[in-house]
């Protein structure tokens, strides 16, 4: 029982050991793509079609946006926007007492006239922020009429696809290392959570983030999810889009000069002013939200109010902000989807089984994927895990494919020698003794002791084929048993074969002919065995034996027989030549169609034919193989 099991485990492991490497090879190939940033845009992109797949959300009351588009340009009938505007909406605004107001418009030059009333009004409102440009190119500063905490930058760092998916939250100032500069976002949330009870906080289980309320921000880190070794020089957070085709209520500038704005929408929000409007340039490019007006692109004002949308709803909502394993639970995942084809590939065991099964775990992955995202915001890895699916799970497919396609071509392939050579087993030898017993019977010039001899004979030589092939198929060794009942072990010498054959053959007392025999004549050249299969020895011995016992069924008056094997140059010629009758009928009996269907296994040529004046030549003549091809 135990030496069983041992037995089972080690052809078990024999099996992995085989069948494993090819699929742990692209799994650690796939692994150190990822590790080296190869995967990333793969990453980038079903992220944002994960997101994009979420189930609608409502609409935030507490984000407004104010957005001056086209109407409002060819309603002021100038551009930019004069201050004495933007100074009467900011006037206008604080009458309806919001919490925070964003000024997302840079106000470093004034735009006259009104540029004196637009910096006392920035002065004398501290809940108003503006903005400003801290990273390269094109640094742009902020109003001089505003306090540096009134002040937030808005640089926007974007992934190598163009297209933008962090928010850089604060980052020390380029300028002055000792000093932080914040983000629009993250001065307009702080106001607000402020005003709420809440304040900001350095995080405790990770220093280098901030909390609010015991919540921590989850930092994108040098290695996070998808990113490979990115670094933004400061706090940044992954976008958590608000997956709504009217995530904000928008109201135009127009809109609020003219007094056409109810109050308590606006009342202890956040109010983001600023462009939506193409002619300012400023869109971001994003695939991680459907049904987007401008084609993959939203306005910047935009962005910055699904940041501000993110962090509130985390902290008093609790929607779960973008967050990601470490390293260790993400290649441990990638391990875990990479073994899974290998085994599904040695449990199924069959194509169609493998394709279906690992289309099934596909699906789980991206199920699971898009579940952990949706509900917990994991990002966890999907694309390696999918990736390894595909090429181990096609891979293996294909293998099992061909394997199942060989083994079944080998079982037929072996089939038919097995019936072809059984067929000239019992054609040379049993039949043989039954057509001797059957001409005699006909001929009544036979004894009944006689007769009854040639049945034990035969019923003899059936029961020892039988024993025969019982053998052979229980063992690895390769042997051939002729009709006279003598056994040859196939590793042995061509040329020894041969003359074992024709020595026993016609050493056969049931072929009459052979009793007219005067003359017999041998000859085989030898030649190197690397030349022949054993199965192409089982054929050419099968064919001299066939020959032979053609001459002694058929050639009537034979006194003469020659068989000769000739090498010459690259060729091999294996012939039995008689004085006989010669031929007789043109019919093709099976002997002549096994040696044609043998020359055609050879690549060689097979011919039977009457000679002058009397008796026949069976010819089987092939190339030898090179050692070397080219």
């Amino acid at each position: 029982m135990r030496r069983g099991i041992w037995n089972r485990i080690c052809q078990e492991f024999g099996l992995w050991s085989l069948a494993a490497p090819p699929g742990i090879i692209v799994l650690f190939v796939v692994m150190l793509i990822r590790i080296t940033g190869g995967m990333q845009s793969w990453e980038w992109m079903l992220l944002d079609t994960m997101l994009r797949l979420r189930p609608v959300e409502k609409l935030d009351e507490r984000v407004v946006i104010v957005g001056i588009d086209e109407k409002d340009i060819a309603w002021i009938k100038q551009y930019p926007i004069p201050d004495e505007k933007i100074a009467e909406l900011l006037t206008k605004l604080e009458t309806y007492k919001p919490l925070a107001i964003g000024l997302d418009i840079f106000k470093n030059v004034p735009v006259e006239p009104g540029g004196e009333q637009l910096a006392h009004i920035l002065r004398s409102n501290s809940n108003i922020i503006g903005i400003e440009k801290i990273l390269p190119p094109a640094e742009t500063s902020p109003p001089q009429s505003l306090r540096p905490e009134g002040v937030g930058f808005v640089d926007l760092p974007n992934d190598e696809d163009s297209k933008n998916r962090r928010y850089l939250l604060y980052t020390p100032n380029p300028k002055n290392i000792n000093e932080d500069k914040y983000s629009l976002a993250l001065r307009l949330v702080t106001k607000y959570l402020n005003a709420k009870g809440i304040e900001l906080q350095t995080g405790k289980n990770d220093p280098n983030t901030i909390n609010f309320r015991g919540i921590e921000l989850p930092r994108i880190t040098h290695n996070f999810g998808g990113y490979v070794r990115v670094d933004d020089g400061g706090l940044s957070i992954l976008m958590n889009f608000r997956n709504s085709e009217q995530p904000f209520n928008v109201v135009s500038l127009r809109d609020i000069l003219n007094g056409q704005v109810d109050a308590e929408l606006l009342r202890d929000r956040i109010v983001l002013v600023g462009n939506r409007n193409l002619s300012t340039g400023d869109a971001i490019y994003t695939s991680a939200l459907p049904g987007l007006k401008l084609s993959g692109q939203i306005y910047g004002i935009d962005y910055h109010a699904h940041v501000i949308s993110q962090i509130l709803s985390t902290v008093m909502d609790g929607r779960p902000m973008l967050h990601s394993w470490g390293d260790i639970g993400e290649y441990t995942w990638i391990l875990i989807w990479g073994f899974l084809p290998i085994t599904i590939g040695r449990l199924t065991q069959s194509v169609w089984k493998n394709i279906l099964s690992v289309s099934v775990a596909g699906f789980c992955l991206f199920s699971c994927g898009y579940i952990m995202l949706w509900v917990w915001g994991v990002w966890i890895p999907v694309t390696p895990g999918l990736l390894v699916l595909a090429v181990n799970g096609v891979g293996l497919s294909a293998f099992a494919f061909y394997q199942h396609d060989k083994f079944l071509r080998s079982q037929i392939h072996e089939r038919q020698n097995t019936i072809q050579n059984t067929f000239t087993v019992i054609h040379n030898g049993p039949l043989q003794t039954l057509a001797y017993g059957l001409k005699h019977l006909r001929a009544k010039d036979i004894s009944y002791e006689q007769l009854l001899g040639q049945f034990e004979k035969l019923d003899r030589e059936i029961r020892e084929i039988g024993e025969f092939l019982k053998l052979e198929a229980l063992t690895t060794e390769e042997s051939l048993r002729l009709g006279s009942g003598l056994i040859l072990e196939l590793n042995r010498p061509l040329h020894d074969l041969l003359y074992e054959v024709y020595s026993s053959t016609l050493e056969r007392k049931d072929f009459e002919n052979f009793k007219t025999l005067k003359v017999k004549i041998r000859n085989f050249d030898p030649i190197d065995d690397k030349y022949l299969s054993m199965e192409d020895k089982r054929g050419v011995c099968l064919f001299l034996e066939e020959a032979l016992c053609n001459v002694g069924k058929h050639a009537q008056g034979v006194k003469r027989v020659e068989a000769s094997g000739v090498c010459s140059l690259n060729n091999y010629k294996l012939s039995v030549k008689d004085n006989g009758s010669g031929i007789t009928s043109k019919l093709e009996n099976k002997g002549t169609k096994h040696s044609k269907i043998l020359a055609q296994q050879l690549r060689g040529e097979f011919r039977r034919e009457s000679l002058s004046p009397c008796g026949t030549i069976c010819e089987l003549s092939w190339k030898l193989k090179r050692e070397f091809e080219f």
